[in-house]
């Protein structure tokens, strides 16, 4: 009679190891939808964002966005005289390295300057 006992708990411990091993496979199945998921959408993300970025860069080049080009008057070719040489050295003297004041005659009847003193006072210290 010994022997119906161990039956059953065979019977139990084959029960906990085939939904163990079916509830491992059903999570790993999860683990891997979800990295496909994320991969399908990573790169759905990046496909449309260069959409976007193409779709922009021809919009603002190309389409209605693009600025219209302002014309633009070319100058017309004139007909020019050959250039003029510059003149030459003249028997003037040169000017100086130092300026020299020049003194402007006053007016008659015009008011002569009065010096003043520039110094401005010193306040007393009490």
């Amino acid at each position: 009679m010994a022997g119906r006992g161990s039956n059953r708990g065979d019977k139990a411990a084959q029960e906990r190891a085939r939904v163990y091993t079916a509830r491992r496979e059903y999570h790993d199945g999860l683990l891997r939808r979800r990295r496909r998921d994320n991969l399908v959408a990573a790169i759905g993300g990046g496909i449309l964002v260069l959409a976007i970025l193409g779709a922009q860069t021809a919009y603002l080049t190309v389409g209605p966005g693009a600025p219209e080009p302002a014309p633009t008057e070319s100058p017309a070719p004139t007909d020019s005289p050959a250039p003029v040489e510059s003149p030459g050295p003249t028997d003037s003297a040169a000017p100086s390295g130092t300026p020299v004041p020049t003194v402007s005659p006053t007016p008659p009847g015009s008011p002569q300057p009065v010096p003043t003193d520039t110094a401005a006072p010193v306040p007393d210290s009490e």
